[in-house]
């Protein structure tokens, strides 16, 4: 009987191998020898895709930046709307992917996917009528709000134990324990609320900007 072939190793196959390694244990746990085992391979055939962590890191990072929807930018969508569902859809593959937010943090780079979400942001805030220096402006801060609710959530902050928040040191948060049992919903409602007031203050000031007040 002839032997199973084991299947190729791909730029693909070792981005999606390590994503998933990265996303189980988290950065500390990548190298080139562990990823390696992971596939199967030795580690110098991962050498023929990648010269160095460092790049295998910036490959997965990409992976995630691609997974952000940008059609909002392009179907007809008024500009805040667009932002605030592109925001969405940017949480939502940051929060099913944490561990590499740090990585994304460092900003796009030479990243493929990572420049095209920049470059959809700014053309969508200038063609909407934004000046340039103002939209390279609202890509940084809604870039600043979105990394900064993807790197840790606030409500998994606080510890389920009671006796943790005596009312004689703390008489505000009698019921901070019960905030992690829906540390989800809490979140959720969290970033939606911060989205809003973002938004809305972006709206008064595209008025000004524009003398459409």
């Amino acid at each position: 009987m002839a032997r199973p072939r084991k299947p190729l190793l791909s730029t693909d196959r070792i981005v999606e191998t390590a994503r998933t390694l990265v996303d189980a244990e988290g950065l500390a746990t990548l190298s080139t020898r562990r990823l390696a085992a992971e596939l199967g391979v030795s580690g110098p055939s991962l050498y023929n895709h990648f010269r160095t962590k460092d790049q295998i890191l910036e490959a997965v990072a990409d992976s995630v930046s691609a997974q952000v929807d940008l059609s909002m930018f392009e179907d007809g969508r008024d500009w805040r709307t667009a932002l605030h569902d592109w925001a969405v859809s940017y949480r939502t593959a940051l929060r099913d992917h944490p561990n590499i937010v740090p990585v994304l943090a460092r900003g796009p780079g030479r990243r493929p996917a990572g420049l095209r979400l920049a470059d959809a942001v700014f053309g969508a805030m200038v063609g909407a009528g934004w000046p340039p220096a103002q939209a390279t402006s609202i890509g940084a801060l809604m870039r600043y709000f979105i990394m900064g609710s993807a790197l840790g959530s606030f409500a998994g902050g606080f510890v389920d134990d009671e006796t943790a928040y005596d009312p004689a040191d703390y008489p505000h948060l009698g019921q901070a324990h019960l905030l992690a049992d829906q540390q989800e919903k809490i979140d959720e409602r969290a970033f939606e609320v911060g989205l809003t007031a973002l938004l809305d203050g972006l709206v008064q000031q595209f008025q000004r900007v524009t003398g459409t007040e």
